[in-house]
């Protein structure tokens, strides 16, 4: 996959990063999310340093992803179960009526 480099503004620190080309607007978008979540942990007064507030952030982050995956995760499997239901009142609706004879 082809890349290109990309410079992004982190806390005062510029980075160049290799991003996948046609992800550049991705990787700014994350670059400047992460920024904001630092800066609203610096402001914390009960994180004292900068390591501190990059790992509560990344702390934060990782626990919001986890809870982002367990959501999709039963929200497919509703979602199976729904095209289950569906599937089988199909095939009901299409099975022909047997009359009753006696």
């Amino acid at each position: 996959m082809a890349q290109r480099t990309v410079e992004i503004t982190i806390e005062d620190r510029k980075l160049k990063v290799a991003c996948p080309i046609g992800q550049e607007s991705a990787l700014l978008s994350s670059a400047a999310e992460l920024s904001e979540r630092l800066e609203k942990a610096n402001s914390t007064k009960s994180i004292a340093t900068p390591e501190q507030a990059l790992l509560m952030t990344a702390l934060n982050l990782t626990n919001e992803l986890l809870k982002a995956q367990q959501q999709l995760k039963t929200e497919q499997e509703e979602n199976k179960e729904k095209i289950a239901l569906l599937q089988s009142t199909i095939e009901q609706a299409l099975t022909p009526k047997q009359s009753k004879q006696a």
